[in-house]
């Protein structure tokens, strides 16, 4: 798909630098120096600024909410690459701050429309959620508010050694954990999901699952399980959640999803029929949609039917199979 990389999240050509993460001494000078920007995560929250909430804020490395902050998931600065002019860019979780007299009652919701100022930080930056704003930023700011949404999230949830039980330490930049005891080694966790775009004639299968807004839906999607191809993961999927048999299957892109550490995999696929018979269980609906709804719902004059979230690869995929630039 020749418009693969435009979709949000993917594209910017960060260069991650690894051969920095296991250098102690270039980790250490790239981190010491001047230039070195730190973005903060706050409870799954990136830290933005601008009237639009449209770019990743940072600090230096010599902030006092970095040597002496409230801390979090991670025990020091996970290195995130270097940016434009070679610019050293980090992140850091302070989930540690308790947010006293703010609002945090729509932390961790489907829709959080709440926003933090922590007090030792300069008026108009903020705590956002990714989903969002995502689509504010420029591709640079997505990728790296992405890498460290993920890895920060890994940090949280894999700090004990998942073959001994005893506590981890962090090394390689931040992107690797070490156990003391027994010598494993652990890595960043991505889980591979397939998204499809399926098609019967003109019309295109959309699902919803409980909970989302009223009117709201979206392509099926689905994990993929071990020793299944994505093919396979594409057929399982639709055949499971809506019963419906499936033909043809074609990769078309990829979306980082650090929601929490998620690889989107985007694939079209024939349906070979129509019938639908949902699984309860896995999802609450299931309807063909033709290209004339789905361009009246993206137009926002459909009576009923929302489009997928902006930003999302299901809003992508769909938006160009309505304009025919899938290949």
């Amino acid at each position: 798909m020749k418009r693969a990389e435009q979709v949000t999240f993917g594209g910017s050509g960060l260069d991650r630098a690894a051969h920095i993460r296991g250098d102690a001494k270039m980790l250490a000078k790239v981190k010491s120096g001047g230039a070195a920007k730190c973005h903060l995560i706050w409870r799954g929250k990136v830290l933005v600024q601008g009237e639009g909430l449209d770019s990743l804020a940072s600090v230096p490395m010599h902030h006092d909410i970095i040597t002496e902050g409230p801390g979090g998931a991670v025990e020091q600065p996970v290195f995130l690459g270097l940016g434009d002019q070679d610019v050293p860019h980090f992140a850091m979780d302070i989930s540690g701050w308790d947010a006293e007299g703010l609002d945090i009652s729509g932390v961790g919701a489907f829709v959080d429309g709440s926003e933090q100022q922590h007090p030792d930080l300069p008026t108009g930056h903020v705590f956002a959620e990714l989903r969002r704003i995502m689509t504010r930023l420029s591709p640079r700011d997505a990728e790296l508010a992405a890498s460290a949404k993920a890895v920060v999230g890994w940090h949280e949830t894999h700090r004990f050694c998942a073959r001994c039980g005893a506590g981890s330490e962090i090394s390689q930049g931040g992107w690797q954990r070490s156990c003391p005891a027994c010598g494993a080694q652990h890595f960043p966790r991505t889980d591979p999901v397939v998204i499809m775009l399926i098609t019967h004639g003109n019309s295109v299968l959309m699902g919803r699952s409980p909970g989302w807004p009223e009117g709201m839906y979206s392509l099926l999607a689905g994990f993929v399980e071990p020793g299944e191809t994505l093919e396979a993961a594409v057929r399982r999927e639709v055949m499971e959640e809506a019963g419906v048999p499936v033909g043809a299957v074609q990769y078309l892109a990829s979306q980082p999803w650090p929601f929490p550490a998620s690889l989107m995999m985007g694939c079209s696929g024939q349906a070979l029929s129509r019938d639908i018979q949902i699984d309860p269980v896995e999802i609450e609906d299931a309807i063909w949609v033709t290209r004339t709804e789905m361009m009246q719902a993206y137009a926002g004059e459909h009576p009923k039917l929302l489009p997928a979230r902006k930003g999302a690869i299901a809003h992508f995929l769909l938006q160009n199979w309505l304009s025919d630039t899938l290949d």
